[in-house]
């Protein structure tokens, strides 16, 4: 996680959070996920970006999600900044 503060919030203060896209693999292995937050003036406040991929515990490797979370993934609004990122799936050897 990377989080850029810009103003603080005060304790009960209104704060919108919006979540986008950052990057996303073609088979969503990896991923960026980008949450904004901003004050009820309208200004930035936060950014928190959350880099991940999808482990399989059993295996103790990383995997594709199933097809319906990589769908929603795939509805997500994208940042301006978004970039296609390689796949962390590797092809194990004989």
């Amino acid at each position: 996680d990377e989080v850029e503060y810009y103003r603080e919030v005060r304790l009960m203060q209104s704060i919108e959070v919006s979540l986008a896209v950052a990057g996303l693999s073609a088979d969503g292995s990896r991923f960026i996920l980008r949450n904004d937050f901003r004050r009820g003036d309208g200004k930035a406040c936060v950014k928190v970006t959350s880099t991940g991929g999808w482990l399989d515990l059993d295996a103790r490797k990383l995997i594709a999600p199933p097809e319906s979370l990589l769908a929603g993934l795939r509805t997500l609004p994208r940042t301006d900044d978004f970039r296609e990122l390689p796949s962390s799936i590797r092809e194990d050897g004989p």
